[in-house]
């Protein structure tokens, strides 16, 4: 009766969805239920198209000309302007161009760049303990680089990340979090903390990596300051996809990046002997844009015209909370804890279960045709990208894990030895 009853429950909220026609867009291997969307979103159809178009017409035919013909060199703006509208943000505030860590430290030092000529005491950079690793790397090699005396990085809790910023106001210059957590899926109020550190004059600076594409941002509404961002999770732009950067724009006129590369030249074709900033975001380029994968980013972005972020959240919570009352009712192994907030409003598009053989159950899954994935230490994250999943491919996959479980084949060796990539 309870299977009965979950599948009824499955195909009615099918039945409703208003993105259902999307799953048409992305090429997926038969059978396979995709969970892993918010670590490598799945090729979408239009930049397959996009793949074969610039590399056999616009390079293979075109070649250099390219460069004016197919507007190769206005990408990353672009590309930055089909972000913009999912973060909340004026399409000019956004750029495309280079990883998520290389836009960390242009942004981490152009926001301590604006407080060091405000305050010399500013030199604090607050972050959160669990933070991802390589946002919390970037300070700390920049403060091995200017000395602790320009930058120092303080980490904390979680839950005292409010009073790091009444203990830090008067030295604090840049408040670095990641909004959605990599490992747990609890998201941060970001209005409530801007408005926190900016009543005590600190920047700050948000790692959107986990909310865009799937949570209903509003960074100009929170009154952001700055934004960084990968392409390759809920935006299948692709493995390796451009980043982004989002810069409020009342903060133009004083960045300064340490990359001054020529691509973020004011008049780069002049190829003058000295460097002269560019107008707005341009000014965050460096080198040449890599126009193979911009342009199938450029692509894969066409699946979001026509929906809105709101939609989108909404099948997010729809997905998050059918798989958690499934797994509820069919899965009966104690050992799992959820560690991901059962409150809608406190967690991104993914929950995640603590378990002592969470490596090996996740190595089953995907033996099973259920792509799902393991943070250390003992995380199995399940994601759940609204544009190309169903409620009944939810309950699938439940039930094969359940068969995984049940029957303990995530003790077989070939699940227990860990590969290169977790």
């Amino acid at each position: 009766m309870i299977l009965q009853n979950l599948s009824k429950r499955a195909e009615s909220l099918d039945t409703i969805d208003a993105l259902s026609h999307l799953v048409d867009d992305f090429c997926l291997p038969a059978d396979c239920i995709y969970l892993d969307g918010n670590s490598l979103g799945p090729l979408p159809l239009s930049a397959k198209q996009r793949a074969r178009e610039v590399v056999e017409l616009q390079w293979g035919d075109d070649l250099i000309t390219s460069w004016n013909k197919h507007a190769w060199i206005s990408l990353p703006q672009r590309v930055g302007a089909k972000i913009a509208p999912l973060l909340g943000s004026l399409p000019e505030q956004v750029i495309a161009c280079d990883s998520i860590s290389v836009n960390l430290s242009k942004v981490l030092c152009a926001a301590l760049n604006i407080q060091q000529h405000s305050s010399t005491q500013r030199n604090v950079v607050i972050s959160q303990q669990d933070n991802f690793p390589t946002d919390l790397y970037m300070v700390q090699g920049l403060s091995e680089l200017v000395g602790p005396q320009r930058c120092s990085l303080i980490s904390v809790p979680e839950n005292k990340i409010l009073s790091a910023i009444e203990e830090y106001a008067d030295t604090a210059a840049v408040l670095m979090l990641t909004h959605v957590n990599f490992r747990s899926g609890r998201i941060h109020d970001m209005q409530a903390i801007t408005k926190a550190a900016h009543a005590k004059g600190i920047l700050v600076i948000w790692d959107l990596a986990h909310s865009a594409g799937v949570l209903d941002l509003e960074l100009d509404k929170c009154e952001v300051d700055f934004a960084v961002g990968c392409t390759y999770k809920y935006l299948n732009g692709g493995p390796g996809a451009p980043a982004f950067i989002y810069a409020a724009k009342r903060h133009w006129d004083d960045i300064k990046q340490p990359l001054s590369g020529w691509m973020g030249h004011k008049k780069p074709f002049d190829f003058a002997h000295d460097y002269s900033v560019a107008d707005g975001m341009t000014r965050f380029l460096v080198g040449t844009p890599p126009v193979v994968s911009m342009s199938i980013l450029d692509a894969a972005l066409d699946t979001f015209d026509g929906i809105s972020t709101k939609q989108i959240r909404a099948k997010s919570v729809s997905l998050t909370q059918f798989f958690q009352d499934a797994f509820n009712a069919l899965i009966e192994d104690k050992r799992f804890t959820l560690i991901t907030p059962n409150e809608h409003a406190l967690r991104g598009s993914q929950l995640a279960f603590s378990h002592p053989q969470a490596y090996a159950i996740c190595q089953a899954l995907i033996a099973h045709k259920v792509i799902a994935d393991f943070r250390a230490p003992d995380i199995l994250r399940i994601g759940f990208s609204p544009l190309f999943l169903t409620h009944k491919q939810l309950l699938d996959a439940v039930l094969r894990l359940k068969e995984v479980l049940d029957t303990e084949q995530y003790l077989l060796a070939e699940f227990q030895t860990k590969q290169a990539v977790t």
